[in-house]
């Protein structure tokens, strides 16, 4: 339970995750009824992002860079050179390839195509990032 609810950083980022990943389902069940795909991507987009920045911060990537280049602390959860951080840079990229996609598109199946792409870039680093996590402690 610690590992997901240790302290404020890390309950806001589940509490995050969970209303995430619960919106993707939403609009996945109910895709039929979505008019405005560019809004739901974007608004997509913007959320998954600054979820990366509650998990960078849960996670200690600044400790991890601060160690990489001078030692001067101790390293955060992984290592600047890993499958959870390539990865997770992967997912950045096609979120936000996917937002640019939609904002200069005016077609909704081009825009509901961009918000299934940011969806599984998103749950694909959620997974990775998750399951090492859980992997690690």
């Amino acid at each position: 339970m610690k590992l997901y609810f240790g302290n404020w950083v890390t309950t806001a980022t589940t509490i995050m995750l969970i209303g995430l990943i619960g919106f993707i389902v939403y609009s996945f069940t109910h895709r039929d009824s979505i008019e405005f795909w560019g809004r739901k991507t974007l608004f997509l987009s913007a959320y998954g992002l600054l979820i990366c920045c509650f998990a960078a911060a849960r996670d200690g990537l600044d400790k991890t860079i601060q160690y990489t280049i001078d030692k001067s602390c101790a390293a955060g959860v992984f290592e600047l050179v890993s499958v959870p951080n390539i990865i997770g840079c992967v997912g950045a990229v096609i979120i936000m390839i996917a937002g640019i996609i939609t904002v200069f598109s005016h077609k909704q199946s081009v825009r509901e195509l961009s918000f299934f792409a940011a969806s599984a870039g998103i749950m694909l680093k959620i997974l990775t990032v998750e399951i090492a996590r859980i992997l690690l402690f």
